[in-house]
């Protein structure tokens, strides 16, 4: 009896420990799974996630490539407690495989944590530097914003258009100088004009900007490119009975009245390509620079509503369309 007892004892000393073996097997196979997967940092811009705009696009695509279980990400908001180059030394000093900051306005940070750390990947997007550990993605950006003036160039009633943009920066004089060209192209007697609001981040500018716009130069269709800034536009612009054309991602929903279109600037689709890219060529770039247009369908224009184009416009639409894919058109840049 003493001895069946002693069996059974011992019998269950060796499940338990078959069952901790086992689980500390399973728990070391979940660890190397989780670590060989890519580790991306994104750095965002100041405005951060809940933009409906750039941050939001370019968080999208790192979220379809960690749902894809091709990579585990982290990402950082710059504030007033911490700064952009902050941002970007954590995730060096955590040596994630890469390091992904947003805008122009982040380069000068980044250039700056990338020459410390120089075995660490970066990638700058909508910007190039010249240090051999940053690459980057830009976008022709003036392409799409050329599709966006040729809308607005049909809509407007009054031949006074707008163009509001967050900061006066190279990037968004690219849209501007895109959209400019695109209302000529089609209707030249129209004036656009340009306002700055000098923030990416505040609704309540972005409203009053607009109103301005609309009461004092008459501008009847006002393309926005600012951010959450631009949200407010959009707000005030469908309350004025204007038009709009949204940016970065399809907008219609937040002024379903006044959107004729958004110029889609493709962030999300860019930044998924690049980490697979970055991933299948040993965690390194084959290209420093990436340049994409509509060509590559990194940029267009997203379904018209508001506005239905006549058999004319639609096919001087269609043709100036298929010159600027082609190259037969480029839009001038004076930078």
């Amino acid at each position: 009896m003493k001895t069946k007892r002693n069996m059974n004892a011992g019998f269950t000393m060796m499940l338990m420990l078959m069952v901790l073996v086992l689980g500390a097997c399973s728990a070391n196979n979940n660890k190397t799974a989780t670590d060989t997967r890519t580790r991306v940092g994104i750095v965002l811009t100041e405005v951060g996630l809940g933009d409906r705009s750039f941050n939001d696009a370019a968080f999208d695509g790192l979220v379809q490539a960690r749902n894809e279980k091709s990579i585990v990400f982290d990402y950082r908001e710059p504030s007033k407690d911490l700064t952009t180059e902050a941002a970007f030394e954590q995730f060096a000093e955590a040596k994630v495989d890469l390091i992904i900051g947003l805008s122009d306005t982040a380069q000068a940070d980044m250039e700056k944590v990338a020459a410390k750390y120089p075995d660490q990947q970066f990638l700058l997007i909508d910007s190039q530097s010249k240090l051999p550990n940053i690459s980057s993605i830009s976008f022709k950006a003036e392409e799409g914003s050329y599709l966006a003036g040729m809308i607005a160039g049909f809509a407007t009633t009054d031949d006074h258009v707008g163009f509001l943009g967050g900061m006066d920066i190279p990037v968004l004089r690219n849209f501007q100088q895109g959209f400019e060209q695109g209302v000529k192209a089609v209707n030249p007697d129209a004036t656009v004009d340009v306002v700055y609001a000098g923030d990416f981040g505040n609704a309540k500018l972005g409203e009053e900007l607009a109103s301005q716009m609309i009461e004092e130069k008459d501008a009847d269709v006002i393309y926005v490119a600012a951010g959450l800034t631009g949200v407010g536009a959009l707000t005030e612009i469908q309350k004025s009975g204007k038009y709009a054309i949204g940016v970065d991602t399809d907008q219609f929903f937040l002024a379903e009245k006044a959107i004729l279109t958004s110029m889609l600037k493709n962030v999300d689709v860019s930044i998924y390509n690049a980490v697979n890219t970055f991933i299948q060529n040993n965690h390194t770039f084959p290209q420093k620079q990436i340049i994409e247009g509509l060509a590559e369908n990194a940029v267009g224009l997203t379904a018209l509503h508001n506005i239905t184009l006549s058999d004319e416009q639609q096919r001087t639409f269609d043709d100036l369309n298929r010159q600027i894919s082609s190259g037969k058109i480029k839009v001038t840049l004076d930078q």
